[in-house]
């Protein structure tokens, strides 16, 4: 599948996935570093594979700096601008909040708003299946959850059905999100639930669970997911 073409505003990278042996794409890790660095344990990921994370590195956990230095130092591990980066981007006390120092910020301006390799595109929010893929901003790609408001039903990855699959998170899952076309990764680790990776060669999942809750949310906001036969 060729790449896909966004406005120029939307920077997005483009990977040659026939690169790497194995693939794997993590969801919302936003300060996690100890599960973080399980996960990479649990795959027995080496420096001939890839690793893509959905964005949300930072904010609401532990260590935001410490997983902005971890991806900073592990070549082939690679991440989109998610909603929470993007605000530390606009706001000098939601940096200090997290211990970034302005290397880390500079670091995480640079990073894209969209990955795609093979069949796969990489956002943190969504897209919207009501119109073309190159006519999405930043902010869509980034915060992109119902296409009615706020939590309500339908989703946009309740009607999205191609042709690319789409990894995203952004929105807090009670299990992911695994349709056709369409993978949602955000299983709420900060919020003492799970952090979860998906293993692109071979549609299975991995998931590490939270050690501790580090900032509280009731059950009934994590989103429950549709099942196949309820699209």
């Amino acid at each position: 599948m060729e790449p896909p073409e966004f406005v120029p505003d939307v920077d997005h990278v483009h990977i040659d996935e026939r690169r790497w042996n194995d693939i794997y794409v993590l969801g919302d890790i936003h300060g996690c570093l100890r599960e973080f660095d399980q996960m990479l344990d649990q795959l027995d990921v080496t420096d001939d594979d890839l690793v893509a994370v959905v964005g949300d590195l930072v904010r609401k956990g532990p260590d935001s700096a410490g997983v902005v230095d971890r991806v900073r130092e592990l070549e082939n591990v690679v991440t989109v601008r998610g909603n929470n980066e993007e605000k530390l981007l606009t706001g000098d006390k939601a940096r200090t909040d997290a211990g970034l120092r302005e290397d880390h910020i500079e670091w995480i301006a640079a990073q894209p708003a969209a990955l795609s390799f093979g069949d796969a595109l990489v956002v943190h929010g969504g897209v919207d299946p009501r119109k073309p893929l190159a006519d999405h901003t930043v902010e869509e790609l980034q915060n992109l959850r119902s296409l009615a408001s706020g939590y309500e039903r339908p989703f946009w990855w309740d009607v999205y059905d191609g042709p690319r699959t789409v990894f995203f998170g952004h929105t807090p899952l009670a299990a992911p999100v695994l349709h056709d076309h369409v993978v949602g990764l955000d299983t709420g680790c900060v919020y003492g639930n799970q952090l979860t990776a998906y293993d692109y060669r071979s549609d299975t999942l991995h998931v590490v669970d939270s050690e501790q809750t580090h900032e509280e949310r009731a059950a009934s906001k994590f989103v429950e997911p549709k099942s196949t036969t309820e699209q």
